[in-house]
């Protein structure tokens, strides 16, 4: 079955974004968003939108802040001196 959406851009965006984040398309997030309300999905089964990173560089592609425009500072603590001998 085919269905035509019309979506609010807003709600598009933020669509995209979960989808993005993810690492899965649009559509294939939209198609589990419908088969879990429609009960085909049972609570705790494995799906793309709990798949886990195949490793780190999937990790950090796909973060889930990816996009936040997050502004994180490092701290200026710097090394203390040691005494060695």
């Amino acid at each position: 079955m085919t269905v035509t959406l019309s979506l609010d851009p807003e709600v598009e965006k933020n669509l995209m974004a979960l989808a993005h984040q993810r690492g899965i398309s649009l559509n294939d997030y939209l198609q589990e968003l419908v088969a879990r309300e429609a009960g085909m999905l049972v609570a705790g089964e494995k799906t793309s939108l709990t798949k886990q990173p195949g490793n780190l560089s999937d990790l950090l592609l796909n973060s889930p802040f990816s996009g936040a425009n997050l502004d994180l500072e490092r701290s200026q603590d710097y090394p203390r001196p040691v005494e060695l001998g």
